[in-house]
């Protein structure tokens, strides 16, 4: 550690970061004037304080797929997922817009992954992001009417950002669950954006709310102001890993170079399927990494 008094009191202001490229600094022994000084250490405390802030936000987002990222969906997948549609959500436009997100389609397509990728780059972009399932969610509201949470879990829901409600349906909901999600969707109309990701198509949403004035209103402000994804198609769990088995396969028989590494173009891992086949629960062998000459 640098025994250094402008070491010393950047650490004792906690600004560490500023503290790590100062003692860069010093031991690099550079010609660089005052002010590049003073630029270099800002960048570097901005940078370290950034970090901290997302993996703030993540840690309070609570994803379900912690790792789920939008630079490693798998676009390769036979799934209906429209890639300019959904790559247009990184830029975060459709948060401040307000609009809803919603993902259909069978199990095992990856509807909570993408929700979690989604939610991933809103933590990115310094927007707060919570996840729930929607029946635990509707569940725990309902005990915390009992011992005086509700005010408090209500309040974090409808003022989140971005709320992410995963598996809507497929029990009809009780009447006190179609009140508690009447009163979220109502708060957060036009003020705030939504996923949800369901097994059931849209239309099938009018009976698991089970009250068509209910439906209706909670429908309206949902589904007219959202971007629709209707995923089809054979489940990641079980395709994907069998692709990254074959593909581990065909690598280790490809012919290889007098340092070691494949000649053909493929031996570059699918990184996508990997990250998303592991997601959606599958037993996913690690990927093979192509082989580096040793240091003579």
């Amino acid at each position: 550690m640098l025994a250094h008094p402008t070491y010393e009191a950047l650490s004792a202001l906690k600004l560490n970061g500023m503290a790590e490229a100062f003692a860069e600094l010093i031991a690099s022994d550079n010609n660089l004037d005052p002010a590049a000084w003073i630029a270099f250490m800002t960048d570097r405390e901005q940078a370290r304080r950034g970090t901290r802030r997302f993996q703030a936000r993540l840690r309070a987002a609570k994803l379900r797929h912690g790792d789920a990222c939008m630079e490693d969906v798998n676009y390769r997948a036979a799934r209906g997922l429209d890639r300019a549609l959904f790559e247009s959500l990184s830029k975060q436009d459709w948060i401040d817009r307000r609009r809803c997100v919603l993902i259909t389609g069978p199990c095992g397509v990856g509807k909570s992954w993408l929700a979690c990728a989604l939610g991933n780059a809103a933590s990115r972009a310094d927007r707060t992001v919570l996840y729930h399932r929607l029946p635990r969610l509707l569940a725990g509201l309902e005990l915390a009417r009992g011992d005086g949470r509700f005010n408090r879990l209500f309040r974090q829901i409808v003022r989140t950002d971005l709320l992410i409600l995963d598996d809507w349906g497929p029990d009809r909901m009780t009447a006190g669950q179609r009140r508690d999600l009447m009163e979220i969707v109502e708060e957060r109309h036009a003020r705030k954006s939504t996923v949800i990701t369901s097994q059931l198509p849209v239309e099938s949403w009018h009976e698991v709310i089970a009250e068509p004035t209910f439906a209706d209103a909670i429908l309206d402000r949902l589904v007219h102001n959202a971007y629709h994804f209707r995923l089809d198609g054979p489940s990641l769990r079980g395709s994907g890993a069998k692709h990254l088995q074959a593909d581990a396969e065909k690598r280790r028989n490809e012919p290889q170079s007098a340092a070691g590494l494949p000649t053909g173009p493929s031996h570059a891992p699918d990184t996508a399927s990997h990250a998303e086949g592991a997601a959606s629960g599958a037993r996913v062998p690690p990927m093979d990494k192509p082989r580096t000459p040793e240091s003579p």
